[in-house]
């Protein structure tokens, strides 16, 4: 039967809640939902292999979950969320692939062509990169925002994307993908989170740009835009009362779950979206992106 969207999973308001970043899933009330019993795969992805960054929680759980599930092996590069790694890990094992762990930080490039190389050597080759890690801060006012803070988060969201998506491409073959996560906030950005808000901007437009260039290499490169989704981000960058009513403002009225995202990222790593390129996907509750 039906299942009606509004209802479909946890609304508003959650309990209030805090925890330091990067921030652990087994903290969060209620518990994300990344299709772990839900997520039912068809082989549209058999025989690939995914690096995904940011895997260890949130939406690159449940995109790895999904991946796996459709036949992928996946590399699961996270930063040091290491319980939270093995519990993708384990997920993605169950599913009969092959998972690697590959902690560090995105921010440096050496790290970001190691990420690349091991995939590589370890799982064969690369056919989909989904480029998804990043970090996001709250502030009232631009006087908040450090030079380093701003820094650091164009290095860990867009920098590392460049990063990654240059060394990947060396390795790529006709029909392979690239999938980065943008935002909402790339065309209606939150004036609290201006540098996370800004650098997705610059994904959106990364990602048209790159999709162009190397159409001619027959490899495809388009985005994803999550409205307001229930991730360890939440509760370990907004302040209390802002998680209590996380999603709130959206038609749907709550916050995504993780698993919600997932169908789009395998569509545009699967073969069936073969004449998708520079595109982006929102998937907002119902936010419009115009």
């Amino acid at each position: 039967m039906p299942q009606d969207p509004r209802t479909t999973f946890p609304q508003p308001p959650q309990p209030e809640q805090q925890q330091p970043p990067p921030g652990h899933t087994s903290a969060m009330e209620p518990k994300p939902d990344h299709g772990e019993t839900s997520y039912k795969g068809s082989g549209r992805l058999a025989g690939k292999v995914a690096l995904i960054t940011g895997a260890d929680s949130g939406i690159g759980r449940a995109v790895a979950i999904a991946y796996a599930r459709e036949g992928a092996d996946v590399l699961i590069s996270y930063l040091d969320e290491h319980d939270d790694a093995e519990e993708t890990a384990r997920w993605v094992r169950e599913s009969g692939q092959r998972a690697v762990l590959a902690p560090g930080d995105i921010i440096d490039p050496a790290h970001c062509r190691s990420l690349v190389e091991r995939t590589v050597a370890e799982l064969g080759g690369l056919h989909v990169l989904v480029n998804n890690a990043a970090m996001q801060r709250t502030h009232e006012a631009i006087d908040e925002i450090s030079d380093e803070e701003w820094d650091l988060t164009f290095r860990t969201n867009i920098y590392a994307q460049f990063y990654l998506c240059k060394a990947a491409l060396k390795h790529m073959q006709p029909g392979a993908t690239i999938v980065n996560t943008t935002s909402i906030n790339a065309k209606n950005p939150s004036p609290t989170l201006l540098a996370y808000a800004t650098t997705k901007g610059a994904i959106a437009n990364f990602t048209a740009g790159l999709a162009q260039l190397v159409a001619e290499k027959g490899v495809r490169v388009n985005c994803v835009a999550p409205g307001p989704i229930w991730t360890p981000l939440i509760p370990s960058t907004m302040p209390a009362e802002e998680v209590k009513s996380f999603g709130q403002n959206t038609p749907i009225g709550r916050a995504g779950q993780p698993a919600e995202l997932a169908p789009a990222y395998v569509l545009l790593a699967s073969d069936e979206s073969s004449y998708i390129t520079g595109a982006l996907i929102p998937v907002t509750g119902g936010r419009p992106m115009l």
